[in-house]
């Protein structure tokens, strides 16, 4: 493929997931595809404040941010 074809694959494919993960009935695996399509593409951030990411993070059944980066589970 050319690199304008890529290009061109790349940004439908981004736009498709966009409509996929903003519809109300958006299924897990929808917003799996789109975690996978950042991940792929070395997309990642991290929950400053007063961001739509910060306030997930907030709402996560961890008591502290060292269990959530660390993975551990105290219960």
């Amino acid at each position: 493929m050319k690199q304008k074809q890529l290009e061109q694959l790349h940004t439908e494919l981004t736009v498709k997931l966009l409509e996929k993960i903003r519809d109300p009935e958006a299924k897990a695996s929808d917003l799996n595809v789109a975690r996978q399509f950042l991940k792929d593409n070395g997309i990642e951030a991290m929950p400053v404040d007063n961001s739509p990411l910060k306030h997930l993070v907030d709402e996560l059944p961890f008591s502290d941010e060292e269990e959530i980066y660390n993975g551990k589970d105290t219960n």
